[in-house]
């Protein structure tokens, strides 16, 4: 019997270090840069994760859908886009997922309507694409069915044609990046006017957007745009910098948690740079 018992401690002592390396070695690095995108600038959960009385996203439902949007024209409740084979996108192929966020195409051939950005995940490159798709097959499962949304307006046939190749950004070109950061982060589709149901490209960046607010309040999206005398014009890129990520104003105001600044805090210091740069590029538009 010692001898069994020295032979069970030393195989304890061997198996003990596999136990706490496996976590560690197992995200891949597609599988961290689509966190990186999804817990970031894409922030994914400010609309698919159920959210609490404080605004805040629930940690333990991470992406499981429900959290609902509702303006005059549309009730949109944000689908579970979790694993679970029964209630979120579990039996849908990689290619299918890549497809939805993109091309705002689901496998049955629906049509997915607003709030999601198809119109910007367009730019979203195939590595990108990949890496987001790699990082939702990570996630716990969760069961939790969500009723349909519902659209007083047309939905359009397509987003445009089936896409082909998309290349990646070089962070290198600063304002290129940037623009593509703000893309996937769909910075300009809650700070631009709409005009019948579409984004009025000519103002981009304009503000004027009516946004549902807490409580059954109306929020007047920001004009981020040089034309406007008391925005980021005048801000340092620090002051804006804080502004994205800690959702704080220079004069120390609050933004309302409908901004993701929430996920925006995440993202690296070089990438809020180039954010901020292609911000400053944006055509001036009158208030």
């Amino acid at each position: 019997m010692p001898r069994l018992h020295r032979l069970l401690g030393l195989l304890a002592l061997v198996l003990t270090p596999v136990v706490h390396i496996a976590p560690a070695m197992a995200a891949s690095p597609l599988v961290e840069r689509g966190a990186y995108l999804v817990r970031g600038i894409a922030a994914c959960g400010n609309c698919h994760t159920p959210k609490g009385p404080d605004g805040r996203a629930l940690p333990d439902q991470e992406m499981a859908g429900g959290f609902v949007i509702e303006t005059p024209v549309f009730r949109a409740v944000m689908p579970n886009i979790t694993p679970d084979k029964e209630t979120g996108i579990g039996n849908w192929t990689d290619a299918q997922v890549a497809v939805a966020i993109r091309e705002g195409k689901r496998p049955d051939g629906s049509i997915l309507g607003p709030p999601m950005p198809v119109d910007m995940y367009r730019a979203m490159s195939d590595t990108d694409v990949q890496a987001i798709v790699a990082y939702l097959r990570s996630l716990r499962p969760i069961r939790n069915a969500v009723e349909k949304s519902s659209y007083k307006i047309p939905l359009p046939a397509s987003y445009g044609p089936p896409l082909g190749k998309v290349p990646d950004v070089s962070p290198s070109n600063k304002v290129a990046y940037g623009k593509y950061l703000a893309d996937i982060g769909h910075c300009l589709e809650c700070h631009t006017p709409m005009v019948r149901g579409q984004l009025d490209v000519s103002k981009l960046g304009g503000g004027g957007r009516e946004l549902p607010g807490p409580a059954g309040g109306v929020l007047i999206a920001a004009n981020l745009t040089p034309g406007n005398p008391d925005g980021i014009a005048k801000w340092t890129n620090t002051q804006v910098k804080h502004a994205i990520a800690a959702g704080v104003r220079p004069d120390g105001r609050q933004l309302v948690r409908l901004m993701a600044f929430d996920w925006y805090k995440t993202v690296t210091d070089k990438d809020l740079d180039a954010l901020v740069a292609y911000l400053r590029t944006l055509k001036p538009v009158k208030p």
